[in-house]
């Protein structure tokens, strides 16, 4: 009898280990397909002991998909994202993708560093957006995953020619996304360059916590005082304004349907919000840019930061296969044009120096 007592006590604590085995952070990798120049991309699962997963392929650093709990503890998707690279390639919306040389909008496409001038396409209207035609979302990455005391990590790392795109001097860049075991995907971004040039690198995920309709009826809420206004081509003015009394203001949690068809300027000119914040902070520490709430699920994402800007766009441009204002992207960034705007942050980055950022979304329900 006491061996048989031994015996389902060491079977018992046997299936406890096999769990605690099963429950630590994991990495699983995949062939996802192969572009139409024949190039083999890579799809990474990162899980962590909670069931929380982000899968990521090399193809644009692209997060294809990102499920966390609700507050029934239901796993359920939350971001945007297409059923084949196909959908990728062809993709104007930049789903999911890892954003460079320079983020968001550079007016006329051109800028001039050290006294000379450079000219990018301009695939906006008369502005240069995200890089470029291909930019750095349609080109295919180097991806190395590991795990370590942080979480599910996966490094992707990419060099940027010299004259990619337009821009000057090689840019070597690595992008570290870490699921940690709070339910929070990292993303720390590294650049150096062999010369001067000016970078501005960011994420693009569309996120409704819901998983599905529009997001009119999430509730956000921004640290920031003030935004940068725009032209009607999404270029800033260069002048910083108060959201007070303004739709602009998310100073507490807002409904995002309140004010977005106010026939404000501003919002005419961006179909809705699609503006850069400027964020209530003091040099690069890492500090919260926005909490968004939806009520249905319970989730709730916050958006922590060590860069100045965040820009808010609530899908206003979104067409089948999405739904119209179907998610919202929220990109931390340097301010919108930086390049031709002295009295906007620098984006450049100078020969031998390190370009650093970390954005985290962290992700909590609320029953």
């Amino acid at each position: 009898m006491i061996l048989f007592r031994l015996s389902v006590v060491m079977s018992i604590i046997t299936v406890l280990n096999v769990f605690a085995i099963e429950a630590k952070p994991k990495i699983q990798k995949e062939i996802y397909g192969k572009t139409i120049e024949g190039k083999t991309v890579e799809q990474f699962t990162l899980t962590n002991s909670s069931g929380a997963e982000a899968k990521i392929i090399t193809f644009g650093g692209i997060i294809t998909s990102l499920k966390v709990p609700d507050k029934n503890g239901k796993l359920g998707q939350v971001v945007l994202g297409y059923d084949n690279l196909q959908g990728y390639e062809n993709d104007s919306f930049y789903i999911g993708a890892l954003i460079g040389r320079y983020a968001n909008r550079i007016g006329k496409g051109q800028f001039t560093l050290n006294g000379k001038t450079y000219n990018l396409a301009k695939n906006n209207g008369e502005n240069n957006l995200h890089g470029g035609p291909k930019g750095y979302q349609k080109v295919v990455w180097n991806g190395r995953s590991f795990v370590d005391k942080t979480g599910a990590n996966l490094e992707m790392q990419y060099f940027s020619k010299d004259g990619e795109e337009g821009f000057p001097a090689n840019l070597k860049i690595k992008v570290i996304y870490t699921l940690t075991e709070k339910n929070e995907l990292k993303v720390d971004y590294f650049a150096t360059t062999d010369g001067d040039t000016i970078v501005n690198l960011t994420q693009h995920s569309y996120f409704n916590l819901a998983g599905s309709g529009d997001i009119l009826s999430h509730q956000l809420q921004i640290n920031s005082s003030k935004y940068t206004p725009t032209d009607q081509g999404a270029i800033p003015t260069g002048e910083f304004k108060g959201v007070k009394g303004t739709p602009f203001d998310f100073s507490s949690l807002t409904e995002i349907g309140k004010g977005i068809n106010n026939q404000d300027e501003q919002l005419i000119f961006g179909k809705g919000y699609d503006h850069n914040w400027v964020l209530n902070k003091k040099g690069k520490e890492l500090s919260i840019a926005a909490k968004v709430a939806e009520k249905s699920s319970g989730r709730v994402m916050e958006v922590w930061t060590t860069e100045p800007g965040l820009q808010f766009y609530a899908g206003n441009f979104l067409t089948a296969p999405f739904a119209y204002r179907g998610a919202m992207c929220l990109e931390a960034q340097n301010f919108p044009d930086s390049p031709n705007r002295a009295n906007f942050p620098s984006p450049i980055l100078k020969k031998g120096k390190t370009y650093r950022q970390t954005t985290i979304y962290k992700f909590s329900v609320k029953k």
